[in-house]
């Protein structure tokens, strides 16, 4: 297994979740025998409690020989950020989720292989445990344990906060923001907890990432990932990509554009044999109008993005959070081998206090002239009373020359505080 350097493992006392907390448990002690029980009891006292709650109904209905799957599930997530004291703070989360009603569902766990994905399964973890330390030199903040990691748009690291079950990483991340509009964020995972199965997905990770706010026309993003996995697969192969992303908003006159351009190239790392060879592109502009009496902000985006893939490796981002991208159908959790173009085309605004959003994509091969299918979306949220907000969600693939015609339906409700 490859890291960043022999030094850098001494970084990453978090391989499980339990040496976290152990460790939490005897700084907070020995704080409370040094300074006295005041500190434990302000670091309790002067927290903050998080509660999110879903419910919610799925429904795949594929024409294949499986079974429509229904899936009634219910998440609950339960945690607590105590207060700081010199610079010094703690974070613990749970998180449970449950299956109501007859499990009519494939949930990749329940070996009900008869019915259509929903790839929730029923089950309870330690969802975050982590430690953060403010106070190092040059602004620079570590945190370690098991953590919530979102860089940038989520395209390669992402939480996958749409699937009841989050993915969190058990990792060591160093941030940095002593430059004037610069931050650096450096660190080493050494297990992501997989959303596709719920359960440990081992791995030597190094990611490097460098964001920089000085241009008035564009945020700039450079970045590294370097990724080992203890085991690999066919779709999941070590990997090292390396990238650049421009994201800004321009004026035009009462209107806003917001663009998004970014380009990466990914290739063969620690054990992935040399077809481990593809790049990835972005293109990507919304025009959003003033507001129209009761309609807010309405937008149209337009957009273009690329996996390469030359027939026998596609572009693959094992720790996305996929279903944001490629259409909520998810028929793309894996690049196919010839890649994939995506051409798509949203509109979205709210009106009164109903938000919604329609999409369409049209997929074809990178390689090989194939047209996979179309997809439209189409996703509605209202807010009910402080804190929890109803929304129904759809998707339709239109298959070609890939998969099968998929619809997908959600509805759910979901409170935070």
């Amino acid at each position: 297994m490859k890291s960043l350097s022999q030094a850098h493992s001494l970084l990453s006392p978090c391989q499980l979740p339990k040496r976290t907390l152990i460790a939490a448990a005897l700084l907070f002690a020995g704080v409370a025998q040094a300074e006295g029980l005041d500190v434990l009891r302000y670091a309790i006292s002067g927290g903050t409690p998080n509660l999110d709650a879903r419910l919610r109904w799925e429904q795949v209905d594929q024409t294949n020989a499986l079974k429509t799957a229904d899936a009634f599930t219910v998440r609950g997530r339960l945690g607590y950020t105590t207060g700081k004291w010199n610079d010094l703070d703690a974070m613990v989360e749970y998180e449970g989720v449950s299956s109501l009603l007859a499990q009519e569902y494939n949930s990749t766990r329940n070996s009900r292989t008869a019915y259509s994905v929903v790839a929730d399964p029923a089950g309870e973890e330690l969802n975050q445990a982590w430690i953060r330390y403010a106070g190092l030199p040059f602004k620079t903040t570590a945190k370690f344990g098991r953590q919530r990691l979102i860089f940038d748009n989520a395209r390669f690291i992402g939480n996958v906060g749409w699937r009841m079950n989050e993915q969190t990483y058990d990792a060591t991340l160093l941030t940095n923001t002593y430059l004037p509009k610069t931050t650096i964020d450096i660190g080493h995972i050494s297990n992501a907890n997989s959303f596709k199965t719920g359960i440990n997905m081992p791995m030597q990770g190094d990611v490097l990432r460098i964001s920089n706010t000085t241009l008035p026309w564009a945020n700039v993003s450079a970045y590294g990932y370097l990724l080992d996995f203890d085991t690999s697969t066919a779709l999941m192969q070590d990997s090292k990509t390396l990238g650049l992303r421009l994201t800004g908003t321009v004026p035009v006159q009462k209107l806003k554009l917001a663009y998004a351009l970014e380009y990466a190239k990914q290739s063969d790392y620690a054990d992935a044999p040399a077809l481990v060879d593809a790049d990835y592109m972005l293109a990507e502009a919304q025009l959003t109008m003033p507001d129209v009496k009761m309609v807010k902000a309405p937008a149209i985006k337009l957009g273009y993005e690329v996996l390469g893939g030359d027939g026998v490796y596609g572009f693959q981002t094992p720790l996305a959070t996929l279903h944001a991208f490629q259409g909520w159908a998810d028929m793309f959790l894996n690049t196919p081998s010839t890649g994939i173009q995506d051409s798509y085309a949203s509109a979205s605004t709210t009106i009164e206090k109903v938000s919604a959003q329609v999409a369409w994509h049209d997929y074809r091969s990178d390689s090989g002239g194939k047209h996979y299918g179309s997809e439209w979306n189409a996703y509605f949220t209202r807010p009910l009373i402080d804190n929890l907000v109803a929304g129904v969600k759809l998707a339709d693939y239109n298959a070609k020359e890939l998969a099968v015609n998929t619809r997908k339906i959600w509805v759910s409700l979901d409170y935070k505080f």
